[in-house]
């Protein structure tokens, strides 16, 4: 598939997806004019791609990691480091961090809005 068919259907901007590209994250063939041409599997590898950096994983880490996660065919095509394994868990532990600080912050939004709201009744 073209890229603006991979755009469209992951969301993705076109820009996004060259960039994927150039860090290693992405690969396409050339046609003999030189269009990029994706495979079927980029649209999972494009989402999957997205939902590594909304974790907040950069493209190095994530270009470490793809090849280790799970294709389509249930098996991963390597096999993580014990390294990886560790910078994983450290990635794993500052996100658990971020969902227990994100629900503190929710908790006093809605005591404000509360406050807030029993005062205009």
């Amino acid at each position: 598939m073209r890229i603006g068919e991979l755009a469209r259907r992951t969301g993705v901007s076109e820009r996004s997806l060259r960039y994927y590209e150039k860090q290693g994250l992405l690969t396409a063939h050339r046609t003999p004019g030189g269009q990029r041409d994706f495979p079927e599997q980029a649209v999972d590898r494009v989402i999957r791609i997205q939902e590594l950096f909304a974790a907040g994983l950069h493209s190095k880490r994530i270009a470490r990691l793809l090849p280790c996660m799970r294709d389509a065919d249930g098996r991963p095509s390597a096999i993580a480091t014990p390294q990886l394994v560790v910078e994983l868990t450290a990635e794993r532990d500052r996100i658990d961090r971020m969902i227990t600080e994100l629900v503190s912050s929710r908790e006093v939004l809605d005591d404000v809005i509360n406050t807030a709201s029993q005062g205009h009744r």
